[in-house]
């Protein structure tokens, strides 16, 4: 009988730990290092998708980036083109903190993203006014972007709306130039 609790105790601290989210500072030592001021400065190209909960692909996109700086500010402006032919256009400002952190605005973020950047890896989070149907959501969205290499950058953007999972944006950035 005394093993049972022990069992019960193991298998829930097993449990909890795989639903632990990964730390961006464990990614400190890979390479190459994202420098946000390096990478969006200049003209990008990127394609993604959004997956709903059940992980059907229910819209796919283009984006053409462009992104300058000033000092440790710095503008991106994207513009989206969607599979349905709509479109849509949103501006960042970015400004970095210091080393490793970053924050955000847009006019269709509520208040404030927040990131951190360590090795090759950032974590953005940030609130998103997103319209769906002539209606407008507030959504959270959870970014972690993975520089590959010099030119290419992976972005998977989790959505949720309460804790509830609506779905995940996965995009793929390129660098022209």
């Amino acid at each position: 009988m005394k093993f049972l609790p022990i069992a019960f105790l193991a298998a829930a601290a097993t449990l909890i730990a795989g639903c632990a989210a990964p730390r961006v500072d464990s990614y400190r030592d890979e390479r190459p290092v994202l420098d946000l001021r390096q990478y969006f400065d200049g003209e990008i190209e990127a394609h993604g998708m959004f997956q709903n909960r059940s992980g059907e692909v229910v819209k796919r996109f283009n984006v053409a980036i462009k992104g300058s700086w000033e000092g440790n500010v710095g503008t991106l402006e994207e513009d989206f083109v969607y599979s349905d032919g709509t479109t849509d256009r949103r501006v960042w400002t970015i400004t970095r903190i210091d080393e490793h952190n970053y924050t955000g605005t847009a006019d269709d973020v509520i208040g404030e993203a927040t990131g951190t950047a360590y090795g090759n890896t950032l974590h953005w989070r940030y609130v998103l006014a997103l319209d769906v149907d002539g209606k407008t959501y507030n959504v959270d969205f959870d970014d972690w972007m993975y520089l590959i290499d010099e030119k290419v950058m992976l972005n998977r953007s989790e959505m949720r709306k309460f804790g509830f999972r609506l779905g995940e944006v996965t995009l793929s950035l390129r660098k022209k130039g």
